[in-house]
């Protein structure tokens, strides 16, 4: 255990706090904050890992987002033309009546796939973006 602890508070809603506390009694951590540490690892570990995106890369993003939010297909609609050089294709779901899926097929420069998923991330609409990649001469 860190020997320097620091004190925050978080807000959360509701519905994300009870599935939290189900995780941990599930993982049997001991407290939320146990919780909340491994999970803010688990975000550095992510985060440093898109840093080392770089060279020609394939790859997706994955979104969920509710369709009913005001602007969000303004917003990806934008997104996806400024980044027409590396998006191949987009496959787009209709989960139920409120709630859509996108997948973004992408290939090009790693930093490029980089910056598209940080333009998509910071998007308060989104409920779900992931970033997956594979270098294509690796496979």
């Amino acid at each position: 255990m860190e020997k320097d602890l620091s004190r925050i508070g978080v807000s959360l809603p509701e519905n994300l706090l009870k599935k939290f506390d189900i995780i941990i009694n599930n993982r049997g951590y001991s407290s939320r904050s146990e919780g909340i540490r491994d999970a803010i690892r688990g975000y550095i570990r992510y985060y440093d890992w898109m840093s080392g995106i770089e060279g020609e890369r394939v790859g997706t993003i994955t979104l969920a987002y509710n369709h009913h939010q005001r602007g969000i297909e303004d917003v990806l609609g934008e997104i996806q033309h400024k980044y027409i050089d590396i998006i191949k294709s987009s496959v787009h779901v209709h989960m139920d009546h409120d709630n859509c899926m996108e997948v973004i097929i992408l290939q090009g420069e790693g930093k490029r796939i980089r910056e598209i998923f940080e333009n998509l991330v910071k998007h308060k609409g989104l409920q779900h973006v992931k970033l997956n990649t594979i270098v294509p001469n690796e496979i």
